[in-house]
């Protein structure tokens, strides 16, 4: 007789530099799970609309990008030396690229087309259907996986979010300006919890944490002991 697993799904929702893939790839570690990069996915779709000339003016083309999911094929790479899956773009790895402010400017109105949502909540979905997964995103625990035995949402201040978006792109050499960080960061808020389709939302059954006040390791911590109860509560109902 095969054994039940008592392994779960994890979402992490909550606003923009919140730290939510840090901290997914760190319990994926942790528990041996598989993460996904949610937000990198959107990202890699309008990094692939900014390369084709889908926007125009800053405007996007939302019925050409529609046209073109058939040609937008995404894919998670396993790195050993980074510990996690890089995002590649039609076979190119793209997980720089995807980083840089050029596509943070963009990414939310990208977000907001319904058919865009529809065709990666279905490859999320498919990531997924095993469990034993971690994903983060803005609508993780209320669309992809609404009976995730775990639903964090994080939440933090938008100034302390916008400075710390800030140091890790100067980390990376980058010379970025933090008044346009933080006006991305706010713009980036209202676009999510506003917009039509699947607008950034805590569920109910959603465990909020605020990380204004907290560091990585405390966050990774808080959620860690969140997830080993809900295993452990697992493994007791399969008795």
């Amino acid at each position: 007789m095969k054994e039940k697993s008592s392994k779960i799904t994890i979402a992490i929702d909550g606003y923009s530099s919140t730290g939510k893939s840090t901290v997914a790839k760190q319990i994926a570690k942790a528990l041996g799970y598989v993460y996904v990069d949610t937000g990198a996915m959107y990202r890699a779709v309008t990094y692939y609309a900014l390369q084709n000339g889908l926007f125009a003016q800053d405007k996007l083309n939302r019925e050409k990008l529609i046209a073109s999911l058939q040609h937008i094929h995404l894919k998670f790479i396993f790195n050993a030396e980074k510990g996690f899956g890089e995002m590649y773009l039609n076979g190119l790895n793209i997980e720089n690229e995807i980083r840089s402010m050029y596509v943070s400017n963009h990414v939310s109105e990208v977000a907001t087309v319904k058919e865009v949502r529809s065709y990666l909540v279905k490859l999320q979905r498919e990531m997924g259907k095993d469990k034993g997964v971690i994903m983060d995103g803005r609508d993780i625990g209320s669309v992809v996986f609404p009976d995730a035995e775990l639903k964090v949402f994080l939440t933090a201040d938008a100034k302390i979010r916008a400075e710390r978006r800030w140091l890790e792109l100067t980390q990376k050499g980058e010379n970025p300006n933090l008044d346009e960080i933080y006006q991305n960061v706010v713009e980036r808020d209202h676009i999510d919890s506003s917009r039509e389709e699947s607008p950034l939302t805590k569920t109910s059954d959603a465990i909020a944490i605020d990380v204004t006040h907290i560091n990585k390791e405390q966050q990774f911590q808080k959620i860690y002991e969140l997830a080993m109860e809900r295993i452990q509560n697992k493994k007791a109902t399969q008795g």
